[in-house]
């Protein structure tokens, strides 16, 4: 009978498989379809974010329901975050917008409200190592695929997503899923642009180098997990994106200075390793990727952004510090702007700028201090691999409108929690060690 009750305790669903069914959506189901017959354009994710919220809130009514309590720093940013968009929209609402404008308003509280709901729900929901490490390799499955998706893109032009049809689900128009780049296709994968396809598998591939070298002292074969490593890092590569190598370029340097040395010099031949091989299978994508800085000053994509910082600064002083509404800078009535830390002063101005910053570097520090304190390689590696793929977000944040795109959204928001529930995991194992000592 107790060897039963045990079997049943390890299959139990709990808080950490609600996430892991979110993020089967998020990747999985192509960003293109919304919700059928609804008079919002509503994405199913965003239903299954507002779902999180709503049991997040109700299990901290009890004590019951395995909800991780008390106040940490990683809850205080999202905290924050989430303030201030209550503040700018609560004012922005109160002026005169035109109805395009306030019904996007609404609708994009609606969409950022979900997604700090799913850092939260993550963040107090995860609340022991195997979860933990359950939920990422769940991370890491799932866009491996959707990097397959792309690759298949890539390569033969085969666009997967094509023939999926979701019942209750319609698709609508967006961006193609292959476009080209200096004689490359450009893949999107499941998502709605190759920037963001790039930026998804630049922060995914540190979690997957992470499980692929600790999967033999796990006791567990390696081979899935570097291929996970090979078909995330390769999608990175094949976006033809500066925006994913920025991200692959960071990770790299996160990871060089958090691990200790033996593992950083492995790190760094897997990372040369992987550029011949994409070289030899691939032939003018390195010189491609180069070409992409070498040339930045004179290239039309990156001018035609600068060139509207102008205007966007105007705006700016329109609103300085609660900005003119989420949501309601639109591309096709103002301007397209590929940096979501200046459409934030936009929309939610200083403030919201302020609260964004809080939820991003509070993440970051969450992890920073888990490296600092922890004493086995899995743990620094793991922290190490959260602070990579969180500041990639960061960074990206900084080279399109990410929260624009609710993919990459929502996946940096699920690091985020991440790097909160490690934080609070990490804590709670330190004080047991000083118990049983």
């Amino acid at each position: 009978m107790t060897s039963l009750t045990a079997v049943r305790a390890r299959v139990s669903a709990d808080g950490t498989t609600l996430v892991c069914l979110y993020v089967l959506v998020l990747m999985l189901v192509p960003a293109k379809f919304v919700i059928s017959r609804i008079p919002m354009t509503m994405a199913p994710i965003t239903v299954l974010a507002f779902g999180l919220g709503v049991v997040w809130g109700c299990a901290h009514l009890v004590s019951t329901l395995r909800m991780a309590k008390g106040r940490t720093m990683v809850r205080t940013g999202l905290f924050l975050m989430l303030a201030t968009h209550l503040l700018t929209y609560g004012i922005a609402t109160r002026r005169y917008l035109p109805p395009d404008e306030v019904n996007l308003t609404d609708s994009g509280l609606i969409r950022i409200l979900g997604t700090i709901s799913v850092a939260l729900f993550v963040c107090d929901a995860v609340v022991t190592r195997d979860r933990l490490d359950r939920l990422l390799k769940v991370v890491v499955g799932v866009v491996a695929v959707m990097a397959g998706v792309g690759i298949l893109q890539f390569a033969f032009g085969f666009d997967l997503t094509q023939y999926l049809n979701v019942p209750g689900l319609r698709a609508q128009g967006g961006y193609d899923a292959i476009q080209e780049r200096a004689a490359f296709r450009r893949p999107a994968g499941t998502t709605n642009h190759p920037i963001e396809y790039g930026l998804i598998c630049a922060a995914v591939t540190p979690l997957a180098g992470h499980y692929a070298f600790n999967a033999k002292g796990s006791g567990v074969s390696a081979a899935r997990w570097w291929l996970c490593t090979a078909l995330i890092g390769g999608g990175a590569l094949v976006s033809v994106s500066r925006t994913a190598i920025l991200g692959l370029l960071i990770v790299g340097v996160v990871l060089v200075l958090a691990l200790p040395g033996r593992r950083k010099i492995v790190v760094l031949g897997c990372g040369l390793g992987a550029i011949g091989v994409a070289s030899l299978l691939v032939p003018g994508l390195i010189g491609t990727l180069y070409g992409l800085f070498a040339n930045i000053d004179e290239d039309p994509s990156v001018t035609s952004r600068t060139d509207d910082y102008t205007v966007a600064w105007q705006q700016v002083d329109l609103h300085p510090w609660t900005g003119r509404g989420f949501g309601t800078y639109l591309p096709d009535k103002y301007q397209l702007l590929d940096n979501q830390y200046l459409l934030t002063l936009i929309e939610n101005g200083w403030i919201g700028l302020l609260g964004m910053l809080a939820a991003f570097v509070l993440a970051i520090t969450a992890a920073v201090k888990v490296r600092m304190s922890a004493r086995d390689l899995t743990t620094k590696s793991l922290s190490a691999s959260l602070i990579a793929g969180v500041a990639v977000g960061v960074a990206g944040a900084a080279t399109f409108d990410l929260f624009s795109f609710g993919v990459a959204t929502g996946l940096v928001f699920v690091l985020i929690g991440a790097s909160g529930a490690l934080n609070r995991i990490a804590a709670a194992e330190r004080k047991s060690v000083v118990r049983m000592d």
